[in-house]
């Protein structure tokens, strides 16, 4: 079982809500996401693993059982080229969770008229793998999302 923590401080109001319908629709794979705090923050690894795939505004980190999780920093957020965002680890890195990966500015990302909404999905993971869903209230980072069986 994989317990995945909140790699933002924030408000989690599930994948519903994400201003994205590949991300709505889960077609990505189940999860939430987080509205995060306005201010210069890390996005943190939400659990041990192996870094993946990492782009400025996006990164995977897969566990020992395999299960890869994806941390999307805002949305269409791919079209900033980076700016605004800082990786702290390289592909191919092994992170504990709660590891900084990512500086980013969600208020930045806004400014330059994207959503600062952070997609966290359980990636090839069927909806009833994942329980304890956070799909509401405030959360900080390292705070339990969900468990994936």
């Amino acid at each position: 079982m994989t317990t995945v923590t909140s790699p933002l401080s924030g408000r989690a109001i599930g994948l519903s809500a994400v201003p994205d319908p590949v991300f709505s629709g889960a077609m990505v794979g189940p999860g939430t996401a987080i509205d995060p705090v306005r201010e210069p923050s890390e996005a943190v690894a939400p659990v041990d693993g192996i870094v993946v795939s990492l782009h400025p505004h996006a990164f995977v980190v897969v566990d020992e059982e395999g299960h890869g999780v994806l941390t999307h920093l805002g949305i269409d957020t791919v079209q900033l080229n980076g700016e605004g965002f800082e990786l702290l680890v390289n592909k191919g890195d092994t992170v504990r969770r709660g590891q900084p990966v990512v500086r980013w500015n969600p208020s930045a990302v806004e400014e330059a008229g994207k959503s600062a909404i952070c997609p966290i999905v359980a990636l090839e993971a069927t909806a009833d793998s994942l329980s304890g869903l956070r799909e509401d209230g405030d959360v900080k980072s390292g705070d339990t999302l969900f468990t994936w069986q």
